[in-house]
């Protein structure tokens, strides 16, 4: 409304990813929640010479041994609220003096490929993206969404923020992340937007639940998922249900789902996920519990929403149609262009990364590879600058086939690594409460430890060689190398929106990675000594 510039940043980043944003942005001013944030800032303040301000939201935290002065977050509201009276009756005209082609923010893209980049979001790029998916996505008066992700996050921004204040919805904000279930049992929300791990944790967590249960309970629920899925898939592709299935259908639910909708406040109507591809398998198991899951697209550089799956039109494993006022095409290489008025203005002050993305006709080269089909509907198979090419010239998407490897409950993270080489390998965090539980005398060993046991490592290639059978034999890692972790944010393994940086972690195991390799080249030779004779 004053026409300044906002620049979000996300809490858990360290000081020098903070310093950063702030440096590249010009920042004059910061919001701080406490004494951590302030003293975060204050560590890395030398790089900053044109921030001239914090104010803190805390009154009991604001104290700051810098030169960096430092106001209440009460005391600037004292100042508004003293304002002469010609001033108070001029904000709203003031207000509207703000033009739609105007800078509204800056919001740094995750960093996965390298330093992060300033997007120029303008206020007519978020008004058009929520006008425009409003279209599409219709919301009732009485909707309550709940609101998970970091407001720093575009998606939720846009999705969870501006689309229902547009939409006249009501909004409530979780605590944490990890009181999510105790706050959809209190506010009951009908919405809630949400990256692909949320969904993931659940179907892991019912999975777990049932495995610790046992006997008949875990074969209800299997056989109530499988009830479930084929319901689901019935009527997805628009096929009508037996009378068998319909019953059986029922007892499932009463079952086993009842209870999982009960867990999530009882009156969701919508989640929408997005931020990164969503397991088709994930999605079929909400549609089998009736929770509807409705997968979009889009970027940080386009506001974000490009493509969403319609309420009358669902495909699985696709991101829907392009919204309305939006283009979406397939460059020769595989790679989606995109046009419309929520593409962003550019870069900040990357006049050469702009020109990289933006083409002369308006076409925002996306990064993503995927297909669109005879109706419109787009697939998403993969980031461009992720695609894996071997030594033989075999293209790999390591995306879908991380994912699949991921549904095992054995593993919490994978990465895929192997350009360059002869066939791929993957790096896998094992899910060490479930991996514990399947080995003997390992109560008091430490993760390493765990993992140095040969039984361990057989576990877990055993799990992704049952995930990846499906794939084709170039595709299919060809070992395993297993790590502690856990990836987390602070460690510079995640980006703030849970994207592993695949480069971080090449670097970072680079020598384990490279005798791994020699170990199965020499095993290569060794083979082909033997087939070939002396």
């Amino acid at each position: 409304m004053a026409g300044l510039v906002s620049v979000p940043v996300y809490p858990v980043l360290p000081p020098e990813q903070i310093a950063y944003v702030l440096a590249d942005s010009g920042a004059k001013a910061i919001f701080l929640e406490d004494q951590e944030q302030l003293d975060k800032v204050a560590e890395v303040i030398d790089e900053l010479p044109a921030l001239e301000l914090a104010i803190a939201f805390d009154a009991a935290h604001a104290s700051a041994e810098t030169a960096l002065p430092v106001m209440q977050l009460s005391a600037l509201m004292g100042t508004g609220e003293r304002a002469p009276e010609d001033v108070v009756a001029s904000y709203e005209s003031y207000a509207q003096e703000t033009r739609p082609d105007e800078l509204a923010t800056l919001i740094y893209t995750s960093g996965t490929t390298g330093d992060p980049k300033g997007v120029m979001l303008t206020h007519g790029n978020f008004h058009s993206n929520a006008v425009l998916t409003l279209r599409v996505f219709p919301l009732e008066d009485d909707e309550i969404a709940l609101s998970l992700l970091p407001l720093a996050h575009v998606f939720e921004r846009t999705v969870g923020h501006y689309i229902m204040w547009l939409g006249g919805v009501s909004v409530a904000y979780a605590e944490s992340t990890k009181t999510v279930v105790r706050d959809m049992g209190e506010v009951s929300p009908t919405f809630l937007a949400a990256v692909p791990r949320v969904f993931e944790k659940v179907l892991e967590r019912a999975e777990e639940s049932a495995r610790e249960a046992g006997g008949a309970k875990e074969g209800i629920f299997h056989w109530a998922r499988q009830v479930g899925e084929l319901r689901a898939a019935r009527e997805l592709a628009g096929e009508s249900l037996s009378l068998v299935l319909r019953f059986q259908a029922a007892l499932a639910d009463k079952l086993v789902f009842s209870k999982l909708r009960e867990r999530t406040g009882g009156a969701i109507r919508t989640f929408a996920s997005g931020g990164a591809p969503l397991s088709p398998a994930v999605a079929l198991f909400f549609y089998a519990a009736k929770l509807r899951v409705l997968e979009g697209y889009g970027l940080t550089e386009t506001g974000p929403v490009l493509a969403f799956n319609p309420v009358d039109g669902v495909r699985l494993g696709t991101v829907g149609r392009p919204i309305p006022g939006t283009e979406l095409k397939i460059a020769e290489d595989g790679e989606i262009l995109a046009r419309g008025p929520q593409i962003m203005d550019g870069y900040y002050n990357l006049p050469d990364a702009t020109a990289e993305a933006l083409d002369e006709d308006g076409w925002f080269h996306t990064g993503d590879v995927g297909e669109i089909d005879a109706d419109g509907y787009l697939t998403i198979t993969d980031r461009k600058k992720d695609l894996i090419i071997t030594a033989y010239a075999k293209n790999i998407a390591p995306q879908p086939i991380e994912a699949e490897i991921k549904r095992d409950p054995l593993i919490a993270e994978v990465v895929m690594l192997g350009d360059g080489e002869k066939f791929p390998i993957v790096v896998v965090v094992p899910e060490f409460s479930v991996l514990r539980g399947r080995l003997h005398g390992v109560e008091e060993a430490s993760d390493e430890d765990v993992l140095a046991s040969p039984s361990a490592v057989e576990l877990l290639s055993r799990a992704v060689a049952t995930r990846c059978a499906e794939f084709a034999h170039y595709e299919r890692p060809r070992d395993i190398l297993p790590v502690a972790g856990p990836f987390t944010i602070e460690g510079g393994e995640l980006t703030p929106t849970l994207k592993v940086k695949r480069r971080v972690i090449s670097r970072r195991y680079a020598a384990e990675i490279e005798a791994l390799y020699e170990r199965l080249d020499d095993a290569l030779s060794e083979t082909e000594k033997d087939r070939d004779g002396p």
